[in-house]
C-alpha cells in the first residue's frame, strides 16, 4: 500500500522541490529519509517520474528539513518591527486606561464629599469638648480667616505662627472691626506639629485659633481646602507655615480685592445689601519679580527644571498668572465657596487648578507681588517634581474629556 502510493506520478516537481506537496511530506514522515536523498538519488525506483538529467540539473537542496521548518519558533514568522509596535501600542493604551481609571475615581470620589456631610470637629483643648465645624456655606462671622497647612512643623510653625499673631493682634487693637482667626490644618504630622499648635489654642482660646486634625497624610491642597470650607471670614487667606511672606503683605491683596469690590458696587448701585463677601474675586501672591535673582542664585538644573515646569503650567491652564505655586493667596468668601467645592486635586499642583478653575467659572484674578524669602526645610523632592508633571495631566485631561465637571 506504501509502495504504491509512493509510485503515484507527481504533478508539480517544482512545489515538490520547495517541500510543500503532501507527497514529499509523506515521503519524509514513513521513510524517514532526507530532501537531499530524495533530490539527488533520481535512480531511485522510489521516484521513477523524475529522470537521472533532471535532477542534476538542480541546484543543492537546501539544509533545513521539513522537519526544522514544522518546529521553528513561531516568532520567527513576526516582523520585529511590527512586534515593538505592537508592545509600544499596548503600552500606550494601558497608560491611558490607567490615567481614565485615575480621573474616574477622583471624580466620584468628589462627588461623595461633596453630598456627604461634615463629621469634622475642632478640638477645645482648655475645656476637653468637640466644637463643631462651621461651614463655608455659612454667613461669615470674622473679617479675615488665615488658613495654615501644616505637616511636620514642630520647629519652622512657632515662628512664623507668632509673627502672624502679633500682627492680628496689633491690627485688631487699632481697628475694632477687623476680627480674625486662624485654622492650623495638621495633615497627619508625625511629629510634635499638633501639639505645638494646640498649645496655642491654649494661650489664644479656640475663638482665635483652632487646629484642624486630618488624621493621615493627604496632601497640601486636602490641607488646603479643609480649611476653607470649615472657615468663617469674609476673606479667606491661605499662607504657609514656613513664614516664608511676610505677613504683612495681606494687606497688598485685601487692598486690591477691596478696590475691585468696590467697582462691583458701583456697577450694582441698587444692591445695597452686597458685602464684599458676596463678590467674587481671588488674589494670588506672586514672587514673578524676584525671577531674576532666583535664577542667579540657583544652580543651573533647578532653573531648567522651573523653566520646563512653568511650561507646562501654561499649556495646563493658560496665561494670566506667572507665578502659580506661592503659598500666599487670598479669596473672598464666596469665591473661595465655589472654588473649594470644586477642587480635586489634594497634593502639589491645587494651585494650577485653582487658576484653571478660576477661568472656568469667571472668577476675577489678581496677581499681587510679596516680599519672599527662602526658608530651609523644604519638602520638594525630584518625585514631587514628578507627581507634580502627573497632576498636570491630570487637570489637563479630567478637565478637558470632561470627566471632571465644573459645578457652577
Amino acid at each position: 500500500m506504501v509502495k504504491a502510493e509512493l509510485e503515484r506520478p507527481v504533478p508539480n516537481l517544482e512545489l515538490i522541490y520547495h517541500g510543500g506537496h503532501p507527497d514529499l511530506v509523506l515521503l519524509r514522515e514513513r521513510l524517514e529519509i532526507s530532501e537531499h536523498a530524495l533530490v539527488h538519488r533520481c535512480a531511485s525506483p522510489l521516484l521513477p517520474a523524475l529522470t537521472p538529467q533532471f535532477c542534476d540539473s538542480l541546484p543543492p537542496f537546501p539544509t533545513t528539513s521539513l522537519r526544522r521548518r514544522a518546529m521553528a519558533s513561531p516568532w520567527t514568522l513576526f516582523d520585529p518591527y511590527l512586534l515593538l509596535f505592537s508592545l509600544v501600542l499596548i503600552a500606550v493604551f494601558g497608560v491611558a486606561a490607567f490615567f481614565l481609571e485615575h480621573m474616574r475615581r477622583i471624580g466620584c470620589k468628589h462627588s461623595l464629599e461633596r453630598t456627604a456631610s461634615s463629621d469634622d470637629f475642632f478640638e477645645d483643648p482648655n475645656s476637653l469638648k468637640k466644637v463643631p465645624c462651621p461651614s463655608i456655606f455659612d454667613q461669615a462671622e470674622k473679617y479675615i480667616s488665615l488658613i495654615i497647612p501644616a505637616f511636620n512643623e514642630e520647629h519652622r510653625l512657632p515662628g512664623a505662627f507668632a509673627e502672624t499673631f502679633n500682627y492680628l493682634q496689633k491690627r485688631s487693637a487699632s481697628d475694632k472691626s477687623f476680627s480674625y482667626e486662624v485654622l492650623i490644618v495638621d495633615d497627619g504630622s508625625s511629629d510634635r506639629t499638633s501639639n505645638v499648635a494646640f498649645d496655642f489654642v491654649r494661650k489664644y482660646k479656640i475663638e482665635n485659633v483652632r487646629v484642624l486634625i486630618l488624621g493621615r497624610n493627604h496632601g497640601k491642597g486636602e490641607a488646603v481646602r479643609k480649611g476653607m470650607l470649615h472657615s468663617r471670614g469674609e476673606l479667606l487667606l491661605m499662607l504657609d507655615a514656613d513664614g516664608a511672606t511676610k505677613i504683612t503683605d495681606l494687606e497688598k491683596l485685601e487692598c486690591q480685592i477691596c478696590t475691585l469690590a468696590e467697582k462691583v458696587k458701583e456697577l450694582n448701585p441698587n444692591d445695597q445689601s452686597l458685602k464684599l463677601s458676596d463678590i467674587e474675586v481671588a488674589a494670588f501672591g506672586s514672587r514673578a519679580h524676584l525671577e531674576k535673582q532666583a535664577l542667579a542664585t540657583r544652580k543651573w538644573y533647578r532653573n531648567l527644571l522651573m523653566k520646563g515646569f512653568h511650561l507646562v503650567v501654561l499649556l495646563t491652564a493658560g496665561p494670566g498668572i506667572r507665578d502659580t505655586q506661592c503659598g500666599f493667596k487670598m479669596f473672598t468668601r464666596t469665591a473661595a465657596r465655589r472654588l473649594f467645592t470644586n477642587m480635586r486635586l489634594k497634593r502639589w499642583c491645587f494651585d494650577v487648578e485653582l487658576v484653571y478653575l478660576c477661568k472656568h467659572l469667571s472668577i476675577p484674578m489678581i496677581e499681587v507681588s510679596v516680599n519672599w524669602s527662602e526658608i530651609p526645610g523644604s519638602k520638594v523632592r525630584l518625585s514631587s517634581i514628578i507627581h507634580m508633571l502627573f497632576e498636570l495631566i491630570l487637570i489637563r485631561l479630567g478637565y478637558g474629556l470632561g470627566i471632571w465637571k465644573i459645578h457652577i
